[in-house]
C-alpha cells in the first residue's frame, strides 16, 4: 500500500550537483522522519542525511558542507540537493520515511519504509 519512489540519480562529473527525490505514495495518514543513505560496493550502508518532522536536519561528516535535504510535506516528497560531487559520492542512495498507515489510541504508529535506490556515478 506504501511506496518511495527516487528518481534523479545518474552519471555526473566530479565538482557537478545532483538532485535527488523520493516521493511517498499509497495509503497512509501522515509521515514522520524522512531521510538519504547510501551504499557503495564493499560497504556497509550509511546515513547520509535526515530531516525530522519538527525540520531538524543531521548530516554524514563527509557531505556536511556540501548536501543540502529538504522536504515538502503537502507533496510527501523528500529532496536531497547534492554539490560538488566527488568520486566516493559514488552510490545507490536509498530514501527512507516513516509512515503512518493506521491511527492508534491518541497517536499513531510509524513504520519505516524503503525506496528501491537510484545510482549515482561521479566519474570524469
Amino acid at each position: 500500500q506504501v511506496q518511495l519512489v527516487e528518481s534523479g540519480g545518474g552519471l555526473v562529473q566530479p565538482g557537478g550537483s545532483l538532485r535527488l527525490s523520493c516521493t511517498v505514495s499509497g495509503t497512509f495518514l501522515s509521515v514522520n522522519d524522512m531521510g538519504w543513505y547510501r551504499q557503495a560496493p564493499g560497504y556497509e550502508r550509511e546515513l547520509v542525511a535526515t530531516i525530522s518532522a519538527g525540520m531538524s536536519t543531521d548530516f554524514a561528516d563527509s557531505v556536511r558542507d556540501r548536501f543540502r535535504i529538504s522536504r515538502d510535506y503537502g507533496k510527501n516528497v523528500v529532496y536531497l540537493q547534492m554539490n560538488r560531487l566527488i568520486p566516493e559520492d559514488t552510490a545507490v542512495y536509498f530514501c527512507k520515511a516513516g509512515v503512518a498507515t493506521t491511527q492508534g489510541m491518541n497517536h499513531m504508529t510509524f513504520t519505516d519504509y524503503w525506496g528501491q535506490g537510484t545510482q549515482v556515478t561521479v566519474s570524469s
